[in-house]
């Protein structure tokens, strides 16, 4: 289609619309640019939908889209996005790339090229309500109980001691939100992260991926059964994704959650929040002989390859990847990828907990970075989705997702 309308793809969250909607307005006001913007919120399936999957970046459909690294490899291997090297060799964007940590910038680096710019970050992390775990009642009611200290919990027994303990429906108050919603993402995130917290791995010695281990049967062992574990956890957990769960948790539902960095900072800033002030976040319980593990999942900034703009396209990543547009992306809601915004003062002011994602990064381990990911992401996603609703075995369900796998690969 003929295009003279500026087109970019937007992962649907709200402070990432009015943030990118704001950059945009400020860029085209900077720089004397009137020309027609259409920016188009997506879920998660329709965004890779339209992006990659019906090649939009290359067609020319979308100037610029939101791609997260989960599907960056993909995005590349099918020629939709643009290599910025020649571009930052010519003119490199603000303090690049010493302006970001270095578990921002290699996924996106692929083949020698450089495919995109970090959006919006923030690694999986255990959130929890401060006001909650140091209230001296609390305190003494759960000693009283469990016989040791509340404190966030370091252990997977420890996390489920506690949500037990929090839960309670009549005033409206869950221990804990799960996002189950199957969307390819939320509960594939939280098989790999507890079966990192025990040990595993989602890659063997060969290194190709395989779940048909020990260290898998125990994680989706003890998923299916904190998931269900209907006398902790929030009942709407089951039609959440990520969103939905950091949105419970804004409205005071829910004692603590698993979910990314920015549904902490989320409820600090925006209007609608029940929690401001009342939140914190640590690192991710472990079971024996784990360690605790993080997952390091971003967004970043593309330019389709089938653009006729690709110049402005890559003026305003350019403006949009500045420290203060970093800044303004995170008091909208979202989170800011530049060290100077992890350690601003007055961010830190609002978000005290802000300078944590320098150590959150840490421990953060990433997806594997092979095109058909995406792909066996689903099955994994169907599996545990299989095991939420049926009584099949682990064993069973991890040796029969082994043989698709297999088939894929």
């Amino acid at each position: 289609m003929e295009n003279s309308t500026f087109r970019i793809a937007v992962r649907k969250f709200g402070p990432f619309e009015t943030a990118m909607q704001k950059l945009w307005d400020a860029f085209c006001l900077k720089n004397d640019i009137s020309i027609a913007v259409e920016m188009v919120p997506m879920e998660l399936h329709d965004l890779y939908e339209q992006t990659i999957s019906e090649e939009g970046l290359k067609k020319g459909d979308w100037d610029i889209a939101h791609i997260n690294t989960d599907w960056i490899f993909d995005a590349t291997h099918a020629k939709a996005v643009e290599d910025l090297r020649p571009y930052i060799a010519q003119k490199a964007p603000q303090d690049f790339p010493q302006g970001w940590h270095n578990s921002l910038l290699h996924l996106q680096e692929i083949d020698g090229g450089i495919h995109g710019l970090p959006f919006h970050d923030g690694p999986e992390c255990l959130i929890y309500r401060k006001d909650l775990f140091e209230n001296p009642i609390e305190k003494e009611n759960f000693k009283k109980e469990y016989g040791y200290e509340l404190a966030p919990p370091k252990t997977w027994l420890e996390f489920e001691q506690m949500a037990t303990f929090f839960n309670r429906p009549d005033e409206n108050l869950y221990g804990c939100v799960f996002a189950n919603y199957p969307d390819g993402h939320n509960m594939v995130f939280d098989f790999c992260l507890h079966l990192w917290t025990r040990g595993g791995s989602l890659i063997n010695n060969e290194n190709r991926v395989n779940v048909n281990t020990q260290a898998a049967i125990d994680t989706l062992d003890y998923y299916r059964y904190i998931v269900k574990k209907t006398d902790a956890v929030h009942p709407g957990s089951i039609d959440f994704g990520s969103v939905e769960a950091g949105m419970a948790f804004a409205n005071a539902e829910a004692a603590m959650t698993i979910n990314w960095f920015g549904f902490a900072s989320m409820s600090e800033v925006i209007a609608e929040s029940k929690v401001k002030g009342k939140v914190d976040v640590t690192t991710l319980p472990f079971a024996e002989g784990g360690k605790t593990a993080s997952l390091n999942v971003y967004w970043l900034y593309t330019i389709g390859t089938g653009s006729k703009y690709k110049q402005l396209a890559y003026d305003f990543l350019r403006f949009a990847t500045t420290a203060e547009s970093d800044k303004l992306l995170t008091n909208e809601g979202g989170i800011g990828c530049r060290k100077s915004t992890w350690k601003d003062p007055e961010i830190n002011a609002t978000i005290p907990y802000y300078h944590k994602l320098e150590s959150l990064h840490e421990n953060a381990h990433t997806l594997p970075q092979i095109a058909v990911w995406p792909d066996i992401a689903i099955l994994i996603d169907q599996m545990v989705l299989t095991a939420l609703k049926t009584e099949i075995p682990s064993a069973d369900l991890l040796k029969n997702t082994q043989i698709e796998i297999e088939k894929i690969l």
